[in-house]
């Protein structure tokens, strides 16, 4: 028998340098992990709230983090800071402040990036984890993607204009997406103000990818990756990713034979985590393995 839907706390911690960040807190009644939610570059806590609501019904605690520059967060006013090693204190600050020593990860695309750093940085942090369309190596191409949308955001009046830009923009690479899910999204990305669509995040994230071109060295997360394999690792790929190639997870599976994984169909770069079959697989292997 589930337990009901418990909805969560919001609480925030003060970082290093002063900044007032969220994060969500869904209470949970089981002995088992509690479960960290770590989201993309631009994205907030708000992206796992089925997810999330779903696990706190199976009695996990979990935590779904802002960092800051996103969702509720405050933004930094030195976009420099905008980094992984400055967002780890601030996600190690907010463990601390929930009493959180150890937990299963499941973070997507940049909040992957931060599971395998800290498996690697931070031994017993990471009990398992749930890595959404990101892998130790990046495809370049897929990054200048990226590049070319964050920070952007032509003039729109309303939440429904906001709809339809996302469908107009991505509906081919998520195709599987019912209109609901399209307004959740819209909604979890958007937020209207004074008559107008505006971000939910600090458009000088865009620039921390400056220094994504062409020509770049490739990103190398593999000893991370190595780090995080030594425990349970379930990998989802979205069936039309750009950034998680068939390639890339064909050479994880080589280095990590024990890793799981699942590709979510009609989906790109990061699955939204929306739909049930998506939610129910991260649901079964959590049970399991912590």
């Amino acid at each position: 028998m589930t337990q009901p839907i418990c909805e969560p706390s919001n609480r925030f911690v003060t970082s290093a340098d002063g900044l007032r960040l969220r994060y969500l807190d869904y209470p949970g009644r089981s002995a088992g992990a509690p479960v960290v939610c770590l989201p993309g570059l631009t994205r907030a806590a708000d992206d796992f709230a089925r997810l999330a609501a779903a696990l706190a019904s199976d009695g996990r605690r979990v935590l779904a983090l802002d960092y800051r520059g996103r969702g509720e967060s405050q933004w930094d006013a030195d976009w420099t800071h905008y980094t992984l090693d400055v967002e780890q204190d601030d996600i190690l600050r907010a463990l601390a402040d929930a009493g959180v020593e150890s937990a299963v990860f499941v973070g997507t695309s940049r909040g992957g990036l931060h599971t395998m750093r800290f498996a690697q940085s931070q031994p017993g942090v990471v009990r398992a984890a749930v890595l959404n369309d990101i892998g130790p190596s990046i495809n370049l191409s897929g990054l200048l993607g990226i590049k070319r949308y964050v920070g952007k955001l032509p003039p729109l009046g309303s939440m429904a204009d906001a709809v339809g830009l996302m469908r107009l923009t991505a509906g081919a690479t998520f195709s599987s997406v019912s209109p609901e899910e399209w307004e959740i999204y819209a909604r979890h990305t958007f937020v209207l103000k004074d008559g107008r669509i505006e971000l939910r995040y600090d458009p000088e994230l865009a620039r921390t990818l400056d220094e994504v071109t062409p020509d770049m060295a490739p990103y190398d997360f593999w000893e991370a990756f190595e780090a995080l394999a030594r425990g349970p690792v379930l990998t989802l790929r979205g069936e039309n990713s750009d950034l998680l190639t068939p390639e890339i997870l064909a050479k994880m599976a080589r280095s990590a034979p024990g890793m799981e994984h699942y590709i979510v169909t009609g989906q790109g770069h990061a699955p939204l985590l929306l739909d049930a079959p998506t939610i129910g697989r991260v649901v079964e292997f959590i049970r399991r393995v912590a």
